[in-house]
């Protein structure tokens, strides 16, 4: 399934109700890690839908903090975003802010790597590196046990996530890391030239 309409539109909906260069890091980080996951589950004709999933998954959440993943219909109809494509970026706040639960396997990798992408990247800013590129998986379970680091991502949406998908945790950290070690460098570029 392809969107109706391109990541040009999707791009400058995104700048539209997103100023803070944390949050358009974020979205382009969870884009290349949610079309890094459709090319490696065997869903590669459908990366682009996947990846401006995760790119306008948090379109209302700077300026609507408190009508998360519920004003999103309304943003996304600005560009005539389909049903599917609503429900997928709806679906993402399930259980915290929505009761639309994630069902194609899309929406459980999206439910699960977007607070998990946040704990990744708060631990790679910890490394020497400041890279997930030398992150391994023993040092991210450290960071997850400990309930003070990155306090604000959930530990149990992650967890609930993984169960989701029916993937050990390790799994769900190891591929996520995976995701975010071949994106790293074009995000960051493309981040400085929007920021």
């Amino acid at each position: 399934m392809n969107p109706n309409f391109t990541r040009e539109q999707a791009l400058s909906l995104l700048k539209k109700y997103n100023k803070e260069s944390f949050h358009i890091l974020h979205a382009l980080t969870v884009e290349a890690v949610m079309r890094w996951y459709a090319e490696q589950l065997g869903y590669a004709q459908e990366a682009d839908f996947w990846g401006l999933c995760g790119l306008l998954h948090d379109v209302d959440f700077e300026q609507f903090p408190q009508q998360h993943c519920k004003k999103a219909s309304e943003l996304l109809a600005e560009i005539n975003a389909e049903p599917e494509f609503v429900h997928a970026v709806c679906c993402h706040g399930y259980g915290l802010v929505t009761d639309i639960k994630p069902e194609h396997e899309m929406e459980k990798i999206l439910f699960a790597a977007d607070e998990l992408t946040g704990l990744i990247g708060a631990a790679a800013r910890m490394r020497p590196s400041k890279s997930v590129s030398d992150m391994e998986v023993s040092s991210l379970k450290k960071k997850f046990k400990d309930k003070k680091f990155a306090a604000g991502c959930s530990r149990d949406v992650i967890s609930q996530g993984a169960e989701m998908l029916g993937w050990p945790l390790e799994t769900l950290f190891e591929k996520t890391i995976a995701a975010m070690r071949f994106s790293e460098e074009s995000v960051r570029k493309e981040a400085e030239s929007l920021g």
